[in-house]
């Protein structure tokens, strides 16, 4: 097992110092068995941040992410926290003023992320496969730049999906309705 673990925590050292040394504008760490965001990522990283746009942190075991993740990554474009164990936002998303897309799909969340129908700049959320029965439809509305909202696979109820297709302006991706058993 521990074998496994440095083997782990070598990849993620892996990962980090080529974003660093090669300046790109991204850091991949899906699949790295992450059970929380590595405080020394911060200290590595200190000299790039203000360059990265993409972050993958994907298929990993996140269970939050933290207020100082979203004020050290502050010009991300594009966030994949897909498959995860995450049920809240930190209130700080709302600064991230340059994010266009978030994938929260396959998470744990019960409710809509409320603070991100305040990024002014987001275009794409995809909360596919997590358990919101209910959208604030009416903040979801105000968004200007929302283009996509994925809610497949989530127990959406009809009178939701009755509100939602009249009042947002963007694509609202839903699973197909149920049939009403017949008594």
């Amino acid at each position: 097992m521990h074998k496994r673990m440095g083997e782990a925590v070598a990849r993620v050292a892996r990962k980090v110092n080529d974003t660093v040394e090669n300046k790109t504008d991204s850091l991949d760490l899906a699949n790295c068995k992450l059970m929380t965001f590595p405080v020394g990522i911060y200290k590595a990283m200190r000299s790039v941040t203000e360059g990265i746009h993409r972050i993958s942190l994907a298929n990993n075991e996140l269970k939050s992410i933290t207020s100082r993740f979203v004020t050290t990554f502050s010009q991300l474009t594009e966030l994949n926290l897909a498959g995860n164990y995450l049920h809240r936002l930190p209130e700080e998303i709302t600064s991230l003023l340059h994010l266009r897309d978030i994938n929260l799909s396959r998470n744990r969340f019960r409710r809509f992320p409320e603070p991100l129908a305040t990024v002014p700049t987001l275009e794409t959320i995809d909360l596919e496969e997590n358990e919101i029965a209910e959208v604030p439809t009416d903040k979801l509305a105000s968004m200007a730049s929302l283009r996509s909202l994925n809610l497949r696979a989530n127990p959406i109820g009809p009178e939701v999906r009755l509100l939602v297709r009249p009042l947002v302006p963007f694509d609202l991706l839903l699973s197909p309705e149920e049939p009403i058993p017949k008594a």
